[in-house]
């Protein structure tokens, strides 16, 4: 199935949002996602700098697999990260470098995000 997975800061899990219908269709503590695209829409960050306010603007899309997880633990080197405060899309996390696309990506229980 085709998503797009984000953070959401008020459950602390993962909301996974279809794109065909662009609704929520679950929930989940960890998400594993292939042909992953990691996606920052301008405007919604421009808003969050202007308004000094988090809003749903950033998320990864891709397939959700449903089946088994990449094996963890993770190395630091493949950590994702994303700050609208610091950079207009997501980062290695060890080098700062941009990435705009990943084979997979690990979404984990404690809110971080791995490159596979």
């Amino acid at each position: 199935m085709q998503v797009e997975v984000y953070r959401n800061l008020h459950t602390g899990s993962w909301s996974i949002r279809s794109t065909k219908s662009g609704r929520v269709v679950a929930h989940a503590d960890t998400v594993y996602i292939t042909g992953a695209k990691l996606v920052v829409r301008p405007a919604g960050r421009a808003k969050v700098l202007q308004e000094q306010r988090k809003n749903v603007h950033a998320f990864i899309r891709g397939t959700w697999e449903a089946g088994p997880m990449a094996a963890g633990p993770h190395h630091p080197d493949q950590q994702v990260s994303y700050n609208p405060y610091k950079a207009g899309n997501f980062v290695m996390r060890s080098t700062g470098e941009p990435v705009t696309e990943a084979d997979s990506v690990t979404l984990t229980h404690t809110g971080q995000a791995y490159t596979g």
